[in-house]
Order: C-alpha cells, then sequence, then structure tokens
C-alpha cells in the first residue's frame, strides 16, 4: 500500500442521470446536501447498457453550473470517434476537465464495436485529442472483471490503460479489504503507480445489492449475505448493519493508506451521510 500512501484523500460522490423531473428535483436536493461536505467532484454515470449519454451530459452541466466540480463517465463502446471528440469538445467548452473513461456495453441491438473495442484505447484517443486538458479516470476491479478470462489479463488490461495515459482509478465496490490490498500490491510489481480510490456502495437494499453484485462480479461474503437475508422485512436492522459494515470498511481503507473514497449514493443522501459523519470526515 505505499504506492496509495503519497496521495492526498480525495473523496467524491456518484450519481446517475435522472429519468424524470422529480428524480431531476429530488437530485438537486441530494447534490446540494453532499455538496455541503466540499466533495472533490461529483461524476455522473450513463445510462444501462450504453444508452443515450445526453442525460449525462445535462447533468454534468447543471452540476457546474451549481458551482461544484463535475466528472462525466464516457462510454466508447459502438461509438465513433467523431461522437466521442464533439463531447470532449462540449465538455472543455463547458469548463469540465475531469472524465471517466470506460468501455461500457454495447447498446441494445447494435451488433459492431464501434471505433473503440477497449477503454485504454479511449485513454489513448483522448489524450491524443486533447493532451494533458482532461484528468482521466479508469475503473479497477479488485475482485477482477466479470468477462476476465483470468485474474492476470485483468491486471494487464489495467496496466495498458494506466500506460495509455489514465491519471487516477476508480474501484468497482467491494466488501473484502483485502482484495484491494492485493490488487494494489500486484500494481506496484507491474510497475503501476497512480491513485486507485476505493469504491463504496452502502448497504440499503439486501435484494437489490445481491442483483447488481451478481451482474457486476462485486463479491458479497458469506457471512455479511446471510445477516442481511436473515434481517426479512426488518428493515431498520439491515440498514443499521449495513452501515456498520461498511462504516468499517473505509476505516479500514483509509487507516491503510488508501487514497480517498468514491461513493455510489444511487441518488441518495442519508446512508452516505451517515457514513461520513461516523468516519468524522
Amino acid at each position: 500500500m505505499d504506492s496509495q500512501k503519497k496521495y492526498d484523500p480525495t473523496f467524491s460522490f456518484e450519481f446517475f442521470p435522472p429519468k424524470t423531473a422529480e428524480g431531476a428535483d429530488k437530485l438537486r436536493r441530494v447534490r446540494d446536501e453532499l455538496g455541503s461536505l466540499k466533495p472533490r467532484y461529483f461524476s455522473v454515470t450513463f445510462g444501462a447498457g450504453g444508452s443515450t449519454q445526453k442525460g449525462t451530459l445535462e447533468t454534468v452541466l447543471e452540476i457546474r453550473q451549481a458551482g461544484f466540480d463535475a466528472a462525466p463517465h464516457l462510454s466508447c463502446i459502438g461509438t465513433s470517434r467523431e461522437f466521442i471528440r464533439e463531447l470532449l469538445d462540449t465538455y472543455l467548452e463547458h469548463g469540465i476537465t475531469h472524465i471517466v473513461a470506460l468501455r461500457g456495453d454495447m447498446p441494445s441491438g447494435m451488433q459492431e464495436s464501434g471505433d473503440f473495442e477497449h477503454a485504454n484505447e479511449l485513454v489513448s484517443f483522448i489524450r491524443e485529442e486533447t493532451g494533458d486538458r482532461f484528468h482521466i479516470e479508469v475503473a479497477a476491479y479488485p475482485e477482477f472483471h466479470p468477462q476476465a478470462r483470468t485474474a492476470q489479463e485483468d491486471l494487464a488490461n489495467f496496466k495498458r490503460k494506466v500506460e495509455a495515459g489514465a491519471s487516477s482509478a476508480l474501484t468497482q465496490y467491494f466488501y473484502n479489504p483485502d482484495a484491494y490490498y492485493r490488487f494494489i500490491e500486484s500494481c506496484e510489481q507491474m510497475g503501476v503507480d497512480i491513485p486507485v480510490v476505493p469504491g463504496i456502495m452502502p448497504i440499503t437494499n439486501y435484494t437489490q445489492l445481491a442483483r447488481f453484485s451478481d451482474a457486476c462480479g462485486a463479491e458479497i461474503p458469506r457471512w455479511i449475505r446471510r445477516r442481511l437475508e436473515g434481517f426479512g422485512d426488518d428493515r431498520e436492522s439491515l440498514l443499521a448493519f449495513g452501515h456498520d459494515v461498511v462504516t468499517t470498511l473505509c476505516e479500514q481503507l483509509l487507516r491503510a493508506g488508501a487514497p480517498g473514497l468514491h461513493f455510489y449514493t444511487m441518488n441518495r443522501t442519508e446512508p452516505t451521510l451517515s457514513i461520513w459523519k461516523d468516519l468524522g470526515l
């Protein structure tokens, strides 16, 4: 973990673009409440399955207009160089210089991968087009990408993104800190040296969390699964247990030298805010 200890901790919050006017109003309230904590930035995802990035653009611009730094997620699969070039120009025009560069999923109904197949190609393209004007964040998978054939292949893929010009990385969420420590150790052995900020998913709904985790390859340790299953309809106990588990995880990571935390907020204030307060941040 020595490679991570030299970086100043960065704290950030992730949103998804709202689909309704009601959702947009709620997100504005959440943004302002979490904004009072003075995060480094808010990131904004794009639609599931590689759907339109229009909502991402609108949400990011509104966050920016409210006085906060914003980092749009940029998915390259199924897109063209021209499309990405225009999007980068739009972001620069609005003073947005922080990008989360991802491969993403193939848009539904589309067969061709477009001009990009992998995230490292997107990172290279951004650097070729814009030099050092963007801080480029990439994804890291301490428990390895669900489509990777081997752990070694996944680590090699991560190294390619770093060598292409990534500035820092955000991890998929996890609940086993040892997975993160081992991942950093592997990065150090490969000569990879950028900040790798742990992604943190508060626990508020077991069914939803299990579905997310099965889809993205994030492991819920058996002892946590069994406890969450056992709460049944006792939502209060589930929330208290989930809060304790995730707060303890954050404490362990920061104590070990992690360069900050990136919270997957699910467009809600309270779960993240309560963890933040108990961490004394």
